[in-house]
């Protein structure tokens, strides 16, 4: 079994689970493309089930990130990525995925990002 992911305009419109040999006979009347992604990979890196364990075997990491609803496929990077949460972030091109202005508090604590200051703030 297999993550597949309807494209349509570079946007995702939805996630599978299948065997490849679905696609042998399935019909769809729908425009896009199907395209397998990597349930366990994130940030270009493929991780073991359900853990946050770098897996050995690098080749199963697919397109950057495991997308949903809405996430953008760019072509050219071949990858996946999610929408952008805020203006000032900024997208790394190893990852494809968001980065704030300035790095999240290694404190301990909970910070939430306030755009309009461009810091993050801690939850109290």
């Amino acid at each position: 079994m297999g993550h597949y992911v309807k494209v349509k305009n570079s946007i995702v419109q939805r996630v599978i689970v299948a065997d490849a040999a679905y696609f042998n006979d399935f019909v769809d009347t729908e425009l896009g493309a199907w395209i397998k992604a990597s349930y366990n990979t994130r940030g270009g890196v493929h991780y073991e089930p359900n853990s946050n364990t770098a897996s050995a075997d690098q080749s199963k990491s697919l397109r950057k990130n495991y997308p949903g609803s809405g996430f953008t496929y760019d072509k050219g990077r071949d990858a996946f990525y999610a929408p952008q949460p805020f203006p000032s972030w900024m997208l790394n091109e190893d990852t494809c995925q968001w980065e704030a202005p300035v790095a999240y508090p290694d404190d301990g604590k909970a910070y939430e990002w306030n755009e309009s200051t461009k810091a993050w703030d801690e939850i109290v």
